[in-house]
């Protein structure tokens, strides 16, 4: 199972897509607090994350109770100071994929703990980012693409489609 970590998100709706595209492919979601949102039952319901309870997630108080709680975990960064695009790295079944905060990223102190490990998604221009769901998407369908989408339909059908009717 592949594992998505959120370093301090900030807005609910970025994390509920996130949350939803994880139930969708089966992989873990790790929050680091602080959270700039509470996650109770009536804030889930209003961000429309009736999902949720169907989520796989799990809380950390910060970034060393992530790591001592998962101290096997294969961590790739996600950071647009990266030298190396995400396409550029084979990721393991159980990898962690780490994203920061919306407003400013992975901290640099732990970016440079984690070198080799940071994976750029390639921009054109001085655009800061791309939108945090539209990030943890990219590069966890890489990642899910290199491992064959195990465990995942991969064809759909068409029903009740007249051909003569298009």
């Amino acid at each position: 199972m592949l594992n998505i970590v959120l370093y301090e998100p900030e807005i609910p709706a970025n994390t509920g897509n996130i949350g939803r595209t994880c139930v969708a492919t089966n992989t873990r979601l790790h929050l680091i607090e602080p959270l700039g949102f509470k996650l109770n039952e009536k804030a889930l319901r209003r961000a429309g994350m009736d999902y949720w309870s169907d989520l796989d997630v799990a809380t950390y108080i910060d970034f060393q109770d992530f790591l001592e709680k998962n101290p096997e975990a294969k961590i790739y960064m996600a950071t647009t100071k990266a030298a190396k695009v995400y396409t550029e790295v084979q990721y393991e079944p159980d990898c962690y994929i780490m994203f920061g905060k919306e407003s400013a990223g992975i901290p640099e102190e732990i970016l440079v703990g984690h070198k080799e490990n940071c994976v750029r998604i390639p921009m054109v221009g001085d655009i800061r980012s791309l939108n945090l769901g539209n990030s943890v998407s990219v590069i966890l369908y890489e990642a899910l693409r290199q491992n064959q989408f195990a465990g995942m339909s991969l064809e759909g059908h068409l029903h009740h489609l007249n051909w003569n009717e298009l």
